[in-house]
């Protein structure tokens, strides 16, 4: 090959490269949180703008792979983990959120969930997240909500495991059943009482 034509395919190469190095496209940030059943914790993160996917999955345990029937044996919670847009909804915002889903003073579980694989916890992925969720929790703490100590975990994130796709979007697929499961679990009555108004 001669000298020109080599350089001509160097040249190309890097007339396709410029392109990708200018536009590595959006800048996505992960959260994770565990506020008991992850059915329940999907939908309101979901409705948020700047919000990208939600999943639920399982993260804080030892075993590998955990699955719906061992998770809990293997020391997992319950987690929706959220691909965000920073530029659009901040961390601060996904906190606000999460503290209004959950009772942050249970620490066996969310309302009809009981066990440790139902605590409320915040996984932490970053000096900045820890520093955020510690600010955030220190406000609740004294805002007055609650006549209880605040026991939600904030604990440095670990592998998460998806759970399985008929988790996924529960609220979506069998809307009936996850309706009626919502109301028997008394969380909205709860979360009603605590936040009124400010709840939204």
């Amino acid at each position: 090959m001669s000298m020109f034509m080599n350089l001509l395919l160097k040249c190309a190469a890097l007339v396709m490269l410029v392109p990708a190095l200018l536009y590595a496209g959006p800048k996505y940030e992960k959260a994770v949180f565990a506020g008991g059943c992850f059915w329940c914790m999907e939908p309101p993160f979901e409705k948020l703008n700047g919000v990208i996917t939600v999943t639920s999955g399982y993260m804080g345990g030892k075993g590998a792979n955990p699955t719906y029937e061992d998770y809990a044996d293997k020391g997992h919670v319950e987690v929706v983990e959220i691909i965000y847009d920073p530029k659009i909804v901040g961390y601060s915002k996904l906190l606000d959120v999460f503290w209004r889903q959950i009772d942050p003073t249970d620490p066996d579980g969310q309302f009809v969930d009981r066990g440790p694989q139902y605590r409320s916890a915040v996984f932490y992925l970053d000096n900045t997240q820890k520093a955020l969720a510690e600010k955030s929790k220190a406000a609740l703490a004294g805002s007055g909500r609650f006549d209880k100590p605040i026991v939600t975990e904030i604990i440095k994130a670990s592998a998460f495991y998806k759970a399985e796709d008929y988790h996924q979007d529960y609220y979506k697929k069998n809307p009936i059943r996850y309706n009626y499961y919502r109301y028997r679990s008394g969380r909205d009555q709860f979360l009603d009482k605590i936040w009124g108004k400010d709840r939204k």
